[in-house]
């Protein structure tokens, strides 16, 4: 069998940069972590009845044992089914905020570092000034005045605040790229702006803007799950904060229910990890400078 020259290339590649430090042990762990939260999300579905994780499917306030691997919780619900189900909710608001957040902060990091002048002075003066109020406050404002909360709506309602980091971080690096050498060679031969924009800079960015995706992601999901943990989640969806929310309305803590909120807790936790190692990573890709520090 001939190998296709791409992948040969590929691999090639990624074997360079490994040696080079680029691609370093958090990035390799963090994918790991966040591969082994997918494969869960993706194949638990197949091994479970999910009419389990439905109120009154089964026998509430049942302790772990080998019927309920992880018990039940007090509205009658199977919790390993109800995590296999809350994860990807909650993967999927996280990404979807992280989408239209890391997008809208591309584009106007793109606009303020390529135009700068007024176009710049206006973006980062509005993204400085938002950044200056405590986001929580304003997200529970408005998620308490909308009536019929969703997971979409959830995800819209974080990624209104998180393109600001994104529009700073990469305006930053626009303007560091402006100024190197091949930036002004492509304006010598021609180039205009907008092939500058798109031929020269976008490809230097790509690092850049997937560490910013990755950190939007992980900020996005804590600030769902602090949402939905005050109860101003979509209430009908079954999410790893709804699943908080419940168990502090049945005084779980309380009573000595642990598995009612710790697995939760540590599908959230291991998230995290695995998405701050990844960003960790990727920020080391981007920036090979750290890995000599």
């Amino acid at each position: 069998m001939t190998r296709i020259p791409y992948l040969r290339g590929t691999a090639a590649s990624i074997r360079r940069n490994w040696r080079e430090g680029r691609i370093s042990p958090a990035l390799v762990w963090g994918l790991a972590v966040l591969a082994l939260i997918a494969v869960f999300s993706i194949v638990g579905p197949l091994f479970v009845n999910a009419e389990n994780a439905l109120v009154g499917a089964v026998i509430p306030r049942q302790p772990p044992s080998a019927e309920y691997l992880l018990g039940t919780d007090a509205q009658g619900r199977d919790m390993l089914t109800l995590l296999i189900f809350a994860t990807p909710n909650t993967l999927k608001m996280g990404l979807l905020a992280g989408f239209i957040g890391v997008g809208l902060g591309m584009v106007l990091g793109l606009l303020a570092g390529n135009f700068r002048g007024p176009v710049d002075g206006g973006i980062r003066v509005v993204a400085d000034a938002l950044m200056t109020v405590p986001a929580i406050a304003i997200l529970v404002v408005i998620a308490g005045n909308i009536e019929q909360m969703t997971t979409s709506v959830m995800a819209l309602v974080v990624a209104s605040l998180a393109w600001m980091f994104s529009t700073r971080t990469i305006r930053a690096q626009v303007l560091t790229i402006r100024e190197r050498g091949y930036i002004e060679v492509a304006k010598v031969n021609g180039e205009s702006s907008i092939e500058i924009l798109f031929r020269e800079i976008m490809p230097n960015l790509l690092p850049y803007i997937i560490a910013s995706f990755v950190g939007t992601v992980s900020s996005a999901i804590l600030a769902v799950i602090g949402l939905e943990a005050l109860g101003l989640g979509a209430p009908q969806e079954i999410t790893l904060g709804n699943t908080i929310y419940w168990s502090q309305q049945s005084s779980a803590l309380l009573r000595g229910m642990w598995w009612w909120w710790l697995p939760p807790i540590i599908v959230i936790a291991l998230i995290s990890l695995g998405l701050f190692l990844t960003s960790i990573g990727f920020d080391r890709f981007a920036n090979p400078r750290l890995n000599r520090q």
